[in-house]
């Protein structure tokens, strides 16, 4: 569902890749220019935060920023969600690094 608003430079005329591999990890989606990693999580993350914690560290000391976004954010708020990503890429220092994970139990949270 993200892929096909963010693929072909639809999203700010940001090129994003995705299943790319980064410091031993595959991520969701990358858009390298920027060194954003944008990872879309599912309830299984909520029981690993220590392995995310852990990978988000790896993800950023080889240069990249991470924003984490649950699965139900795509279907509750795609715009909110597009917005995010393009500013996080856009405005560079402003974007959360690391960004918080994921709460346990489908919270809301800020990314």
């Amino acid at each position: 569902m993200l892929w096909r608003q963010i693929k072909g430079k639809r999203l700010a005329g940001l090129k994003f890749s995705r299943q790319m591999p980064i410091a031993g990890y595959r991520v969701d989606f990358v858009c390298r220019a920027e060194k954003l990693v944008v990872e879309l999580d599912g309830s299984q993350h909520a029981e690993a935060t220590e392995y995310d914690e852990v990978r988000t560290h790896a993800l950023a000391r080889a240069g990249y920023r991470v924003i984490r976004f649950w699965n139900n954010d795509l279907t509750s708020n795609m715009a909110g969600v597009l917005e995010t990503i393009a500013a996080a890429a856009l405005g560079g220092e402003r974007a959360p690094t690391p960004c918080p994970l994921p709460h346990a139990g489908g919270e809301e949270k800020n990314a």
